[in-house]
């Protein structure tokens, strides 16, 4: 889509024009995601002072012989901003200025206006970014769960990924899909540091909710500094000290007992349909917060400082066991800024969010029941961890500034799981699948699993009159320990086999009645490894004429991964970036944009593609008949008796040379995306808007483990039949590469030469390109809070389409960022095109507050979405390849007969509302009282399903459809709180 000669071309234009003497009216700008602008004219030589006195910030400036005027890398907060005319006379003005965005000030004779270009009063026409951005007082209007995944929900283009996907532990959540990528492909910030887990992108550092002051949403045509994503950027700028002490104290409950009751799934007898019945269980979740913040040195030095504890414990009742889980760990955040003088700022932030689950298990002697039998031994999972973030700004004249950023995030994974010795064992040959034996979970993480992330960035802005210059770097350096293994050595299912029947391991059966039997996989792996990121950019926001902006930019970005030896088996230098934007204040008043962009976007390789690809890793699975009885013991292994076929092997233990694993020519993943959009101002603060999105992938990164297409090509190309072969077992091994594409591979061909590049051509290994499609048209709407009442909201109409859904499969719960089990044989990509998992096709969202009186506040939040496309997965029947069969129900074969992704229906609509009320009463000054019912109806819509259709090929399975996750049942949450 974009060439570089396109690019060149554009970027020598800008910047040589940046240089020139074209003089036009207005002023280019372009806010980060830590800090506002405020920019206007007025009559040269007027003198322009700004000053937040919360903050101790004052900046004076004269503005140019153009009229304009911009000040730059301000702190959000009310900024007071005065002009003096050259004929003396005095202007004064109180704007708002927020992180990630442009505030305008005009002083000009003939207009005498203020405009704020905030998203809660006027249009900001300078920038074709699609962002949301929402304050403390914005969020805490709007009845929606109080983490950030939640809060990014409510901006168009957004939907809640699978349930799968993501930190599952009490005090962590999902992540959304933005824009049609999936839901690993976003980055997300706090105060300017990427907070990111790079092992697989689906989870994130977080600071308490109620330390926040701003979240901001991108969810498409964002400007070069912003990279590592595919989807969107979520930005959390914290709250800090000012010259005043503040503080407060909060306590949030939702209590169990007034929520809605657990739910589970069974077969219905007569009708062979999912029933879902209640169950006990539920989790009652209190936190208690307390902050307080102010100077320590009045204009100079500010201190801000919030602690959450909470008592959290879940209770869940299954089929065969039961559990307690319990989380009190504390949370925290500190923020320190310091006013060094009027020109150079220095700010430090730490936070930890640490928390351990503590988990208890017990026998449950009745399904889905309270009898509680033996406890099992307990396990403890912690997630999460310490981050220290320094920023220092600079503003080195009226027209330059520059900041500087280093920080140290942690993220710790570990878990002690006391039945580390007991297989994990369970019986599907019926839908309420119980377990036996002592496990407790089926996969075991490495107990000392951590990731560390070191990060420095540079930024800089010159206002040069007509051309906004921004630049910048930034460099990564992200160490990952991690590894998983079978608990107690090995995964046990049993299941059911029926006549004329086969297994991947070759068995047939050819008996004439069904066999139960037992599918026993062995999976261990782990490492040390490091990943590197680094990039620069380069942005002239061009004003090109007084009502037509420009934004010219060029993002670099290069990526290197290493193995557990440290020798590099990935790297990439040096990819180009375009991002080329459009705004035009259409009538010159900032009422009425129109806007564009055109951008390409990479995302960098996970580390858990170093685990899985360059790392040690054992995993084969066997076969054998059920005997129908188990040990009398804690473990309850099920007798085996005659072995079914032979063992199949996916990884023999052995970690191969960094060389022979990947392609030399990789490419990273990347999309290219085009955005076409208007906005409106209307009369008593309504702005409306309409934009078209499409977005294409156009390069994908994963393994591929076709050695037999390999070897045939190897045959016909005038190989002999031994360096074929070898050439076939290399392949085997798995090569990460660009599918669709011809696979370069470095082998040694064991004719003494070391080794020798291979190039097998795309036609060769029979993969079709990848394809994912996004394209949506959103209308939105807001009627900004004026003290009384606000209402906001949007529909999407979008569309998902294609062959891969991207870093993660959601088909199947696959969290493996760019190694899943897609393109791994053709098999397995027969029929993938279709409407792709985080496809919905319609989407309303609603929200908003009206102030009943001056002690009650009501809010509503309400969403409208259709359902996710359905596939039936089953045991590859075609003819492409003889080893797809081997990954069981994956393929798009289902009992036998091929079912293209997306055509066998779609889940059913869901619908949410939920209604907040907030009394401040007047004769208790400074107390808050609210309670928010979130999903007032108790609408349980179904959100995923199990899409298994086989347990062996040409045998159903009992367990399709089986619904796996919901809409999350009726809650209220009471919140008492006082501020001093």
């Amino acid at each position: 889509m974009l060439k570089k000669t396109v690019l060149a071309h554009a970027l020598t234009i800008a910047f040589a024009a940046s240089l020139g003497s074209v003089v036009v009216s207005g002023n280019a700008y372009a806010a980060s995601n830590t800090a506002g602008d405020i920019v206007g004219r007025a009559a040269a030589g007027t003198v322009i002072t700004i000053e937040n006195k919360s903050i101790g910030l004052t900046r004076t400036l004269t503005v140019n012989k153009n009229g304009d005027y911009q000040l730059t890398m301000l702190p959000p907060g009310t900024y007071t901003v005065r002009a003096k005319r050259p004929d003396g006379s005095l202007e004064e003005r109180s704007v708002a200025v927020n992180a990630g965005e442009g505030t305008s000030a005009n002083f000009e004779a003939a207009a005498n206006t203020v405009v704020v270009t905030g998203r809660l009063q006027r249009i900001d026409v300078k920038s074709p970014e699609s962002s949301m951005v929402l304050n403390e007082a914005a969020i805490d209007r709007i009845p929606v769960s109080r983490d950030v995944t939640a809060v990014a929900l409510l901006a168009p283009g957004a939907t809640r990924g699978d349930a799968r996907i993501g930190q599952t532990t009490l005090r962590a959540g999902n992540v959304p899909s933005l824009g049609g990528a999936s839901p690993a492909e976003n980055v997300y910030y706090i105060n300017g540091f990427n907070v990111t887990n790079m092992l697989n992108g689906v989870a994130f550092n977080q600071v308490p909710f109620e330390a926040i002051a701003q979240q901001q949403v991108k969810t498409g045509g964002y400007g070069p500094e912003y990279g590592r994503s595919l989807g969107g950027v979520l930005s959390v700028t914290t709250k800090r000290g000012t010259n005043e002490w503040k503080g407060g104290a909060n306590l949030i409950w939702e209590p169990v007992d007034l929520k809605a009751k657990s739910v589970y799934t069974e077969a219905g007898k007569s009708t062979g349909k999912w029933l879902v019945a209640e169950r006990p269980g539920g989790t009652d979740d209190l936190k208690a917060n307390l902050w307080a913040g102010g100077p320590v040195i009045k204009d100079k030095l500010f201190v801000f400082g919030l602690v959450q504890g909470a008592d959290i414990e879940q209770k869940t009742y299954g089929v065969s066991d039961q559990t307690i889980t319990k989380s009190n760990s504390p949370r925290y955040l500190v923020k320190a800024d310091w006013n060094i003088n009027d020109s150079n700022t220095l700010e430090f932030t730490a936070f930890s969010d640490e928390s351990k689950d503590k988990v208890r298990t017990y026998a449950s002697p009745t399904p889905y029941a309270t009898p509680r039998g033996a406890e099992r031994l307990p396990d403890e999972y912690t997630n999460g961890g310490q981050n220290y973030v320094a920023k220092y700004t600079s503003w080195l004249t009226d027209d330059f500034t520059v900041s500087a950023m280093a920080g140290l995030g942690k993220y710790n994974r570990e878990s002690v799981i006391g039945s580390a010795a007991c297989p994990f064992i369970r019986d599907d040959r019926t839908s309420a699948r119980p377990r036996l034996g002592c496990a407790t979970t089926s996969n075991i993480t490495d107990p000392g699993a951590n990731d560390e992330r070191k990060a420095i960035r540079l930024d800089a802005e010159w206002n040069l009159g007509n051309h906004g210059l921004r630049f910048g770097l930034d460099n990564e350096e992200y160490q990952v320990v991690d590894g998983t293994q079978s608990s107690g050595g090995s995964t046990v299912l049993i299941k059911t086999l029926a006549p004329g029947s086969d297994l991947p391991s070759g068995y047939v059966n050819n008996t004439g009645k069904p066999i139960d039997y037992l599918q026993i996989r062995t999976f261990q792996n782990g490492g040390a490894f490091t990943t590197k990121n680094s990039a620069f950019y380069l942005e002239d926001n061009w004003q090109v004429t007084k009502n037509l902006v420009a934004n010219i930019g060029v993002r670099s970005e290069s990526f290197e991964n290493l193995n557990a030896d440290d020798k590099t088996f990935i790297k990439v230098d040096n990819t180009i970036a375009p991002r080329l934007g459009m705004s035009w204040d259409v009538k010159g008043d900032q009422s009425t944009k129109v806007f564009a962009n055109l951008g390409r976007y990479y995302i960098p390789v996970m580390s858990n593609t170093n685990v899985r690809l360059s790392g040690v890793e054992t995993d084969y699975t066997d076969y054998f008949v059920y005997t129908g009885t188990n040990g009398s013991d804690a473990f309850q292994n099920p007798g085996r008796g005659a072995q079914l076929g032979q063992r199949t092997v996916s990884g023999d233990g052995t970690a191969g040379d960094p060389r022979s694993v990947v392609d030399p020519n990789i490419k990273p993943m990347y999309q290219d995306e085009f955005i076409i959009g208007a906005q409106q101002a209307l009369a008593n603060r309504w702005t409306v808007g309409v934009k078209a999105t499409y977005r294409k992938l156009k390069k994908v990164m994963d393994d591929m483990c076709n050695g037999p297409g390999a070897e045939q090509w190897a045959l016909a190309n005038g190989y002999n039949a031994d360096q074929s072969a070898v050439i076939g077992h290399a392949i085997d091994s798995c090569f990460l590469y660009n599918p669709g594409g011809d696979l370069t591979a470095n082998i040694d061909l064991e004719d003494g030469k070391g080794l020798t590049e291979v190039v097998i051509p795309a036609a060769s290994l029979g993969f079709p390109k990848p394809e994912r499609k996004y394209t949506a048209l959103e209308f939105t709407f807001e009627r900004a809070w004026d003290g009384v009442w606000n209402l906001q909201g949007s529909y999407v109409w979008s569309k998902s389409r294609g062959n891969t859904e991207g870093y993660v499969k959601s088909d199947i719960g696959q969290d493996d960022a760019g190694i899943s089990q897609d393109w791994d044989y053709p098999g397995l990509m027969e029929g993938s095109y279709g409407d792709l998992p985080n496809d919905r096709r319609h989407t309303l969202k609603i929200f908003g507050a009206y102030q009943v009186t001056p002690e009650l506040r009501l809010g509503a939040n309400a969403i409208i979405q259709s359902g996710r496309p359905l596939n039936c997965l089953g045991y590859y029947s075609g003819n492409l390849d003889t080893v797809s069969i081997l990954y069981g129900a994956s393929s798009f074969y289902c009992n036998r007969t091929l079912n293209p992704r997306g055509t066998v229906g779609r889940l059913e609509w869901t619908r949410e509302l939920s209604l907040q009320a907030n009394y401040q009463p007047k004769w208790l000054p400074r107390t808050t009282f609210s309670v928010d019912v979130l999903n007032v109806f108790n609408e349980r819509g179904v959100t995923q399903v199990n899409e298994a259709g086989e347990s062996a090929r040409g045998t159903p399975s009992p367990n399709y459809l089986q619904p796996g996750a919901f809409q999350i049942g009726r809650s209220v949450r009471l919140m008492a709180q006082y501020e001093f």
